[in-house]
């Protein structure tokens, strides 16, 4: 048996379906990871405020 030389081209039906979760992927980004980020970002902001502000000392 010959086997094919190169990759094997693909179908539109394994094109539309690559495309499709291309864009799931995408949508995944924005609707999970940025708002991680962004909370992660905060509670370093946070952090870093509350170990670096100054004592009030009640005497």
């Amino acid at each position: 048996m010959k086997q094919a030389k190169g990759k094997m081209k693909e179908s539109g039906k394994e094109k539309r379906q690559r495309k499709k979760e291309f864009a799931t992927t995408k949508k995944q980004i924005y609707t999970i990871v940025i708002p991680t980020l962004v909370a992660v970002f905060i509670f370093i902001i946070a952090y870093v405020y509350v170990k670096t502000r100054s004592k009030q000392y009640i005497d």
